[in-house]
């Protein structure tokens, strides 16, 4: 694909106007070449408390009329998780780059439509997991990367609070895929094995608790808890090592990163014929080192203009989010249904 080689303004709409979108429109209307085109909500309270009063920019009801009246570039998908793929796919035939909220559809045969359309139009597609843009997940990506945890044994995760209870998705589609996503980054793989198993308290429809693992190549496993009906909010992932243990606080602004130098191995001791486990444990420092940090969301929405000038894939690409929907579809069969 060619990089764009002019300096005029970007036109992007954002397409959903609710918790996340509003965000969008927040952040696009202020990001330098860019010009916010245009809103898209069938609800015209969300698309006028998401621009915040008034503006220069279009507002439509649905993404037939926003393609039929809009010259644009590119287009930010917000709607719920459930809607993601027809104006995703409506949006690359047209021939704009787009950029999905998580999750990326609902479906991995959807996932495979977008991935499939935006090849064939040459467009961009990236998948809205703004965790791979937090500063503090990128420092843990590079202790990992530097072997300070040395080699990896699990990883676990904790994403609960009390309320905010979704009605188009359960827990599992609304908290896991930050993890799920993670999980996969830190280890630069995919899990082979899926078991789930969760709890409906607050409504029969959906699950809105889950305890879920996930096994990963090279024997490493990881555990996902999620719940709506917690008291205690947490937002915590912890990779846990023969050197270290990292920690990832999400809640904790002032060190949302620690390593804690204690760790054990077990080495083979050669002085008999079968032999013998020996164990080395290792004790330091608790460590929270310096991090500058800036809104994730903010840097998608820099990084997704970036690629779209330039033409260049995306940190958090279309197959990535694939990838975690692969995951979270297993998930929730193992559940049973019920999205």
């Amino acid at each position: 694909m060619a990089a764009r080689r002019d300096n005029r303004n970007l036109r992007i709409a954002v397409i959903g106007c609710g918790h996340w979108g509003k965000n969008h429109v927040r952040i696009f209307s202020s990001t330098p070449g860019v010009t916010l085109a245009a809103v898209v909500d069938p609800d015209a309270r969300r698309r006028r408390a998401a621009l915040g009063g008034p503006r220069d920019v279009t507002q439509y009801r649905d993404t037939n009329a926003l393609l039929a009246g809009e010259q644009l570039d590119a287009a930010i998908v917000a709607t719920p998780a459930a809607a993601h793929y027809q104006p995703a796919a409506a949006c690359l035939r047209a021939g704009l780059d787009v950029l999905v909220e998580k999750p990326l559809c609902a479906r991995v045969a959807d996932c495979r439509r977008l991935l499939a359309l935006a090849k064939r139009h040459g467009r961009v597609l990236m998948a809205g997991h703004t965790f791979m843009y937090n500063p503090a997940v990128q420092k843990v990506k590079e202790l990992l990367r530097t072997g300070a945890c040395g080699k990896i044994y699990y990883l676990k995760a904790r994403r609960t609070h009390l309320g905010l209870v979704r009605e188009d998705v359960n827990a599992v589609w609304d908290l896991a895929p930050h993890d799920v996503y993670m999980f996969n980054h830190f280890l630069e793989a995919e899990p082979t094995q899926v078991t789930a198993i969760g709890g409906r308290y607050l409504s029969r429809k959906r699950a809105d608790a889950a305890f879920i693992n996930l096994k990963y190549p090279r024997g490493v496993i990881g555990n996902i808890i999620v719940s709506w009906a917690d008291s205690n909010k947490e937002r915590i992932v912890e990779i846990v090592g023969s050197r270290a243990r990292i920690l990832f606080d999400d809640l904790n602004t002032l060190e949302p990163v620690r390593i804690f130098e204690k760790g054990i191995a077990a080495h083979i001791h050669a002085g008999t014929s079968f032999g013998e486990f020996k164990y080395s444990l290792r004790d330091g420092d608790i460590i929270s080192p310096q991090i500058r940090m800036s809104e994730p969301l903010k840097a998608m929405c820099d990084h997704f203009v970036e690629c779209v000038r330039t033409r260049s894939r995306p940190l958090s690409d279309g197959r990535q989010g694939m990838a975690v929907v692969r995951v979270l579809s297993l998930i929730e069969k193992r559940l049973g249904g019920g999205r």
